[in-house]
C-alpha cells in the first residue's frame, strides 16, 4: 500500500515552511563558514586561532549573538515537523506510515555519512537521521506532552555539561590536557590540521572521517543526540499548534516574537560577556559557559520564528518570498553545496585558503554564496520539480525513479 504515497508535489507544499528552511539553510552558512575555513577550535573559541581584533572581533560577536546555535535550532526544529508533516499524509493515504519513514531516514542517514566522512566533518544529518528514527514513535503524541518531553530530552545535554564542568577540579592533570586540547590546540596541533586539510585529497578525507567519526560518536553522545532530538519534538508541538505554517493571527506572532527575544538576548549577551571576561578559559566557556547560548538560541529562534511567520503572512515581497522558498524547498541540495563550495575554497582539493582567511572576508563569501542560492534555486525549481539531491532522496525512498521535468 505504501507505494501508492508520493512526494508532496510543489502546489501541495506550505509556503511558510518553505521561507522558514530557506532562511535557516543560509543562516546556518553564517556560523558553518567558520569550519570551512579555520581549525576546529575556532568555532568554539575566539582566541583559539586568527585576528581576533577589529572587525574581525565584532564579526565573531555579533554572530554569536544573532545566528550562532539559533539557525540550526530552527532547522532541527522543522525537521521534527516534516515528519509529522510526511507521515500525516502518507497515513491519510495508505493508513500507515512506518515503512515510508524509516526507508526515508535510513537513506538520509546514508547521504549524510557520504557528506560527513568524504567532504565535511560538521554534518547535521547523521545526527538528524538518527534522531528521526527514534522520535517517530512520539509523533502522535499531544503538543503540550511533545513539548515537555522535548524540554527534557534537550536539558539532558545541559546536565551532562554542567556536571563535567563542575567535576572539572577533580579531574586527572592528564586528561585535562588532554581534553583542554579541542579548546585550545597549541600550534604544532594547528599546523597539523591545517596540513592534513591542505594537502593531499587522501590526507583531506583521513582527517575529515577521523573528526566526523568523533562527532559521531562522543559528540553525539555529549550533545547533538539530545539537542536534535529535543527540537524535533519540540518542532512537532509547534506544527501542530499550526505555529509554522502561519495559522496564527499576527497579534500571536507579534507577542511570540517579542517574548522570545526579550527573554533570549539578554541571556545570550550575558553569556558572551562571562566568557568574555573569563577569557574564553577552558574550565569555565566550554562547558557551564557555553550553556547561556545554548538556553538563550532556544528563545530567540522562537522569536525569528515568529517574526519569519509575519512575513509568510504578509501581502509584499512576494518575489523574495518566492526565493527564499526555493532555497527551503531545496534545502537538502543546497546545504550540501554549501559544504562543496567550502572545500573548493579552503580544501588542498580547491584552493587551498584553510587558514588563511580573517573572518570579515569569510562573512563576505557567506553573502555571495546566499545571493547565489537565493538566484539558482528558484531557477531551478521554474524547470524541474525537485532539487537534484531532493530527487535523489525521493527515488531512493520510493525505490522508483521519480519525474525531474515540471513537464512530466
Amino acid at each position: 500500500m505504501e507505494s501508492l504515497v508520493q512526494p508532496v508535489a510543489r502546489k501541495e507544499r506550505i509556503q511558510s515552511l518553505d521561507i522558514l528552511r530557506g532562511i535557516a539553510i543560509l543562516g546556518i552558512l553564517l556560523m558553518n563558514i567558520q569550519s570551512f575555513a579555520m581549525p576546529g577550535a575556532a568555532y568554539l573559541n575566539p582566541f583559539a586561532f586568527g585576528d581576533s581584533e577589529g572587525l574581525n572581533y565584532w564579526v565573531f560577536v555579533l554572530g554569536n549573538i544573532f545566528a550562532d546555535q539559533k539557525f540550526i535550532t530552527i532547522f532541527s526544529i522543522l525537521f521534527g515537523a516534516g515528519i509529522v508533516l510526511v507521515t500525516e499524509k502518507a497515513e491519510k493515504k495508505t493508513g500507515t506510515s512506518t515503512g515510508l519513514h524509516y526507508k526515508r531516514n535510513f537513506w538520509l542517514l546514508i547521504i549524510g555519512l557520504l557528506h560527513a566522512h568524504l567532504i565535511w566533518y560538521g554534518d547535521i544529518l547523521v545526527a538528524y537521521s538518527i534522531g528521526g528514527f527514534v522520535v517517530y514513535f512520539f509523533r502522535k503524541m499531544k503538543p503540550k506532552t511533545l513539548f515537555i518531553i522535548g524540554f527534557l530530552v534537550f536539558s539532558v545535554h545541559s546536565v551532562l555539561y554542567l556536571f563535567t564542568g563542575l567535576s572539572l577540579p577533580f579531574w586527572p592533570e592528564e586528561a585535562v590536557q588532554e581534553t583542554m586540547v579541542i579548546w585550545q590546540p597549541n600550534a604544532e596541533i594547528i599546523q597539523q590540521e591545517i596540513h592534513a586539510i591542505t594537502g593531499t585529497l587522501t590526507e583531506q578525507i583521513g582527517y575529515n572521517s577521523t573528526s566526523a567519526m568523533e562527532m559521531q560518536t562522543t559528540v553525539f553522545l555529549l550533545m547533538m543526540f539530545w539537542k536534535t532530538a529535543g527540537l524535533m519534538l519540540i518542532g512537532m508541538a509547534l506544527y501542530k499548534h499550526g505555529i509554522l505554517s502561519a495559522k496564527k493571527n499576527a497579534d500571536f506572532y507579534k507577542k511570540g516574537m517579542l517574548l522570545g527575544l526579550l527573554i533570549g538576548f539578554p541571556i545570550v549577551i550575558y553569556g558572551l560577556y562571562s566568557n568574555l571576561q573569563a577569557g574564553f578559559s577552558f574550565e569555565y566557556s566550554m562547558f557551564i559557559g557555553s550553556q547561556f547560548n545554548y538556553w538563550g538560541s532556544l528563545f530567540v529562534s522562537f522569536g525569528y520564528i515568529c517574526a519569519i511567520m509575519l512575513f509568510a503572512k504578509s501581502d509584499k515581497f512576494d518575489a523574495l518570498k518566492t526565493r527564499f522558498a526555493s532555497v527551503g524547498q531545496m534545502a537538502l541540495t543546497n546545504y550540501i553545496a554549501q559544504s562543496i563550495i567550502g572545500v573548493f575554497l579552503f580544501f588542498g582539493i580547491g584552493f587551498g585558503l584553510f587558514g588563511d582567511v580573517d573572518r570579515i572576508i569569510q562573512l563576505c563569501i557567506v553573502f555571495a554564496i546566499w545571493a547565489m542560492q537565493l538566484w539558482w534555486s528558484k531557477y531551478w525549481l521554474d524547470r524541474y520539480k525537485f532539487g537534484p539531491l531532493e530527487w535523489v532522496w525521493r527515488s531512493l525512498t520510493y525505490w522508483k525513479k521519480q519525474p525531474m521535468n515540471k513537464t512530466n
